[in-house]
């Protein structure tokens, strides 16, 4: 039974948790480093510790750090949120042993699915579409198994994320220098120069779907979500549902996703990630955390998919079955970052002014206030907008609504790009792919 517990976060996510806790009578502990000690919930938590300098090497990603706080504060459990060590099994596994709760999947599962190459293989024995490619590592067998697979292909880091270690090969002659090249950024970037091909599907989109399992065996689909929407393989805008998808489709891949979940004993949050083109599903990886689109799900659902996280951590049995799911009407979440709308070049400093925007069907989560100084070290996404409404059109409508009210000054932000994706013919008509912003982009910089 968790009583207190650490958050080991930053921004809207750990002001989120410290939320739920409240809703659950639950002790919180803010973890932040020296630049986050104006953060909202550090102010709001019951206790608040610091972990170390605003570095995130020697702060949020200090594993040695955070198991002291605990042990000082007193904390029986800790919240990752995402990011930092939200999928770190080695940090998940010295939870485990220092006799602590972590909100997340095992350390084991964490391992597994979090290397690409394990994760796929494990994927298609648990009876789960993957995208043609190889079992394992890349051996000196690269040629044929590439000739194979069929060019073009992607090569791809087995320990990578958020669009590190990627590269496209659009035919032999260009293998082995691509391979090479994309060996030594995995190792740079990730500590492990393995490497997997697959074929390289050239427009699809980027959908998800929501899981939730506890101890006890009982597992839960939420639905679907579109993330294609992406830059440099950052999600920029996320909905649920996904549209244009035939609905027995998505009937099959969510009854895959559970039964693989039940095989694996999976317990907490978890998402698993598609690829789909001309009517096929493609696993390319699960994350095993809470992710930042969540309140898309939780908008259509009605669902708080965080307190759900806190009580199967806490080993209560999920109350509700899949028939008493009830997914209604549209959401689309905006992801707001303190970014130049045109560079994308980062943009801390003070907040001079923020107004959040308001009305029925209006989600704002953010941590920003009047005055607060986005720090220059950490991921620029300073607020999430979500508007829900009957339909995809209302809830697009209201979006547009919410985005002309915000209001934030002092800083940059993205807020004019959403306006813009929001009102382009190809995301009004649901005709976009993951490549589509980037083409974009690309095409308004010529």
């Amino acid at each position: 039974m968790i009583k207190k517990l650490l958050i080991a976060n930053r921004g809207e996510i750990a002001l989120r948790i410290l939320r739920a806790c409240k809703e659950l009578d639950i002790s919180t502990v803010a973890a932040y480093s020296e630049a986050d000690r104006d953060l909202m919930h550090v102010k709001m938590a019951d206790e608040s510790i610091c972990i170390g300098p605003a570095e995130s090497s020697k702060s949020y990603l200090n594993i040695p750090s955070l198991i002291s706080a605990m042990e000082l504060c007193g904390a029986d459990g800790i919240h990752p949120g995402y990011g930092f060590l939200s999928e770190n099994g080695d940090f998940a596994e010295q939870v485990e042993k220092s006799d602590f709760q972590f909100v997340g999947p095992s350390s084991e599962i964490i391992r597994l699915m979090g290397n690409k190459v394990s994760a796929k293989r494990f994927a298609k024995e648990m009876g789960l579409p993957v995208v043609p490619g190889t079992d394992g590592p890349i051996d000196e067998n690269l040629k044929e198994e590439a000739m194979k697979i069929g060019y073009p292909i992607i090569l791809k880091a087995a320990s990578g994320g958020g669009g590190r270690g990627m590269r496209i090969v659009n035919d032999e002659s260009e293998l082995e220098d691509a391979i090479a090249l994309t060996q030594a950024e995995s190792e740079t970037a990730f500590g492990d120069s393995t490497i997997y091909m697959e074929k390289f599907l050239s427009s699809p989109r980027h959908i998800e779907v929501q899981v939730m399992a506890d101890r006890f065996g009982n597992v839960l689909h939420l639905g679907d979500r579109d993330c294609s929407l992406q830059r440099r393989h950052q999600k920029v805008i996320e909905e649920a549902p996904a549209i244009g998808i035939p609905q027995e489709e998505k009937e099959d891949i969510f009854k895959k996703c559970v039964e693989a979940c039940k095989k694996m004993k999976y317990v907490s949050a978890g998402t698993f990630e598609f690829l789909y083109e001309d009517g096929e599903f493609y696993f390319i990886e699960m994350n095993t955390r809470i992710q930042v689109e969540h309140p898309v799900t939780e908008s259509i659902t009605g669902l708080d998919l965080v307190k759900l996280q806190l009580r199967i951590a806490r080993n209560e049995e999920l109350k509700i079955k899949q028939e008493d799911v009830v997914f209604s009407g549209h959401a689309i979440e905006c992801r707001i970052n303190a970014e130049h709308p045109k560079t994308f070049f980062p943009s801390p400093g003070k907040v001079v002014d923020y107004h959040a925007p308001g009305g029925i069907g209006v989600r704002m989560d953010s941590h920003l206030y009047n005055g607060y100084v986005v720090p220059p070290h950490y991921d620029s996404l300073i607020a999430k907008l979500v508007c829900r409404a009957y339909d995809r059109e209302d809830a697009r409508s209201r979006l547009l609504r919410a985005l002309d009210e915000m209001y934030i000054s002092g800083i940059d932000t993205n807020i004019d790009l959403h306006k813009e994706l929001i009102t382009d013919p190809n995301f009004i008509n649901g005709t976009f792919n993951i490549n589509y912003l980037e083409e974009k982009l690309g095409s308004e910089n010529d």
